[in-house]
């Protein structure tokens, strides 16, 4: 066990230091929590409920992040950063509305990044090819670990298929939207799918997105395929995040107007805030998939359930 930790140690800075390379990021450090009003929390997919708690002396309460999108283009502004330089920082958050299962925790650890753009880079092309510089990290990374840990064999495809939610509906019309994300990562080993939260032709979104921080049709999901459990891992939600435009568009479609009184939603409104693009990076995820890990437990400490806890030690798994 405390082999695993030491190895997942390494592979977090080795994985960092690639990362931060390929996209000119900086480390910065981050909140926990952050005040309900200013709209710098992610509601995700609109309906998780963050953890909150009061402060005494500010007689108000605070929430538990669920992700740093929008605080990051807000420091991105306050830090003074120019177009093409970004940020990183750890991201801890308690997501309470998350079901537990091998993949799944309360307890969110991630690697939060955000870099500056210009107007002319709000582009596929430029997203794509941010995402084929964090595979290579990625795939760098685990064969840099293999060297230190030979027992390792995980084998990741370098080649990303591209593919939008509404191209993937199309090729499995009949699949729910995880068994698409299966059957295409089967296939393909290393996936993309772009374009997520707008509703498609089957009347239904492929995955719930808030409508505020990631540009609907310019976003998208790292898949890798992970042998040890058969099934796709998504290790990244990323996107090129909402301009001015696309906040009102999206506001509107979802029925989220009351919003525009936000202070994040006011400034980005108002076009103070720079254009960026950004995302999450699962580190207990990624440390599942290079140290080949059957359940997230195993990298990650956390509490589990009594079906969990016994189904682990029934199978070998030993829980952190």
């Amino acid at each position: 066990m405390y082999q695993t930790q030491t190895a997942i140690g390494k592979m977090k800075r080795m994985f960092e230091d690639r990362l931060a390379r390929a996209l000119n990021l900086s480390r910065v450090s981050a909140p926990l929590f952050v005040q309900p009003h200013t709209g710098l929390n992610d509601d995700l997919s609109g309906r998780e409920r963050p953890v909150e708690f009061t402060i005494k002396e500010l007689g108000s309460k605070v929430q538990i992040v669920h992700s740093l999108a929008k605080w990051k283009r807000m420091a991105l502004k306050r830090y003074g950063f120019e177009p093409g330089e970004g940020l990183y920082t750890d991201m801890n958050a308690i997501r309470r509305e998350d079901e537990i299962d091998n993949t799944h925790s309360v307890y969110v650890d991630q690697w939060d990044w955000e870099q500056i753009i210009s107007r002319e880079e709000r582009s596929l092309d430029y997203l794509h090819g941010v995402v084929k510089l964090i595979i290579t990290a990625v795939c760098d990374t685990a064969e840099e670990l293999q060297v230190e840990y030979p027992i390792l064999d995980v084998a990741l495809e370098r080649n990303v298929k591209f593919v939008t939610a509404q191209e993937l509906e199309d090729l499995y019309p009949d699949y729910t939207d995880k068994e698409r994300e299966n059957a295409i990562t089967r296939v393909y080993k290393t996936v993309f799918i772009s374009q997520i939260g707008g509703v498609l032709q089957s009347g239904k979104p492929h995955d719930g997105r808030a409508p505020d921080y990631d540009d609907w049709s310019l976003n998208g999901d790292i898949l890798f395929w992970h042998d040890t459990l058969g099934c796709a891992m998504e290790i990244s939600s990323m996107g090129i995040r909402v301009d001015a435009k696309t906040l009102d568009e999206q506001l509107k479609t979802s029925g989220c107007d009351y919003r525009r009184s936000m202070d994040y939603h006011k400034e980005l409104l108002a076009g103070n805030l720079p254009l960026t693009i950004g995302g999450g990076i699962g580190q207990s995820r990624l440390s599942m998939l290079l140290l080949q890990k059957a359940h997230v437990g195993e990298v990650q400490v956390s509490v589990w359930d009594k079906d969990t806890v016994n189904g682990c030690a029934m199978h070998g798994v030993e829980l952190l």
